[in-house]
């Protein structure tokens, strides 16, 4: 059972998503088909300064010395954290502040050490997917609790997917040892996330619910909480590149990411979510970067395979066409649009492509690699998607 904590615009929120639920179970009902969802049983709790109630979760869960993780840039915010717990009367056992992209195998090992050094009986992460991928890659291994404190809009905490990258490649895995107990979102946190880092954070996330819309294991209620997640962060977005401590849109773009989370939690991920695992393992590229110039590139592959998807897509974007509403919300978000941008280098295209059809996987049409290497030259060069692949 989910615990959500809402202020008064949230509440407005809860009611429009039951709206859109009354008003698309109509249409479900007239094209009803069999489907299996199973939600991830996850504690929720939502909404501003909800970081205070930190020591009461850890209290329920039991624990007494937890491991607070962060990046080597947040350590502030674990500070933070740590003094919140000891004004709870927690004592912590200290941080491990060396989080990082990917899931480094190296640093899981290092940050074990300090796990038994510490004698930690539980973690406690704050920050993006690299602190999140952190604490589940410790999980896995030491089956200890998870409280998670999202700062940005990724949404790896909802989900029971790790990766790790190990001699430059990077692997995944889905397993229900890593989905965190407890999740705390406080858009306090995401008020200062620079303008750039919440664009791309929360295109990461839109993505999450794109590939839910056609995943192999979709079905109805998935498919609304991935078209409101859509619709909320497609308006919020582009508040937030303009005037970064909008409260309204700050809350409106985390409720968004939270519901694109628990699509990406509850379906299997295609081709969009393969090519980056392959781009960003392989050239170290940055997630959310690599994320937001992919995606309209991978769904202007699928699009033509799954034209019931890209109608749910067109009107969560308010466009007739799915493919160019994404290139018009990119261009508001004034993100990077090429992989040349972020750091891949141009003799790796062909690299790219041969990777993506190494190991096989389902996406709604076929991978060939002609098609994939273009997809991977339009999204290295910066090229707008288009429908012509």
């Amino acid at each position: 059972m989910s615990t959500i904590s809402v202020g008064a615009n949230k509440n407005h929120q809860a009611e429009i998503f039951i709206i859109h639920v009354c008003y698309h179970s109509v249409v479900y009902q007239a094209e009803m088909r069999p489907f299996v969802y199973t939600a991830n049983p996850a504690r929720v709790v939502f909404g501003s300064g909800t970081i205070k109630q930190l020591p009461d979760e850890v209290k329920r869960l039991g624990l007494q010395r937890p491991l607070v993780l962060s990046t080597p840039e947040q350590t502030g915010q674990a500070d933070l954290v740590e003094s919140i717990l000891k004004s709870g009367g927690i004592e912590p056992a200290g941080q491990f502040n060396g989080a990082t992209m990917h899931t480094p195998l190296d640093v899981t090992e290092k940050a074990l050490e300090v796990v038994n050094i510490h004698k930690a009986d539980g973690v406690i992460a704050i920050g993006g997917g690299s602190t999140i991928g952190l604490g589940k890659a410790i999980a896995l291994r030491t089956d200890m609790d998870q409280i998670v404190i999202p700062t940005t809009y990724a949404g790896s905490e909802m989900t029971s997917i790790i990766g790790q990258t190990e001699n430059g490649i990077k692997s995944t895995q889905n397993t229900p040892k890593v989905i965190p107990e407890v999740v705390i979102y406080d858009v306090d946190f995401t008020l200062t996330l620079p303008q750039g880092l919440s664009a791309t954070s929360g295109v990461n996330a839109l993505a999450h619910a794109v590939e839910a819309l056609y995943a192999q294991n979709s079905n109805p209620v998935i498919d609304l909480m991935a078209e409101e997640g859509i619709r909320a962060l497609a308006r919020s977005l582009p508040i937030i590149v303009e005037k970064k401590d909008d409260g309204e849109a700050r809350s409106d773009a985390l409720y968004g990411a939270w519901l694109c989370a628990v699509c990406l939690g509850s379906t299997n991920v295609s081709i969009h979510h393969k090519l980056c695992h392959v781009l960003g393992g392989t050239f170290n590229l940055p997630h959310a970067d690599t994320h937001t110039i992919v995606l309209p590139h991978a769904i202007a592959y699928n699009a033509p395979t799954v034209p019931e998807a890209m109608k749910k897509l067109a009107r969560a974007l308010g466009h007739d066409d799915p493919i160019e509403g994404l290139n018009v919300l990119l261009t508001k978000l004034k993100v990077k649009r090429g992989l040349k941008e972020v750091g891949m280098p141009e003799d790796g295209i062909d690299r790219a492509a041969d990777l993506a059809l190494k190991n096989k996987y389902w996406n709604p049409r076929p991978i060939e690699r002609d098609p994939i290497r273009e997809v991977i030259r339009r999204a290295w060069d910066g090229e707008p998607a288009r429908s012509d692949i």
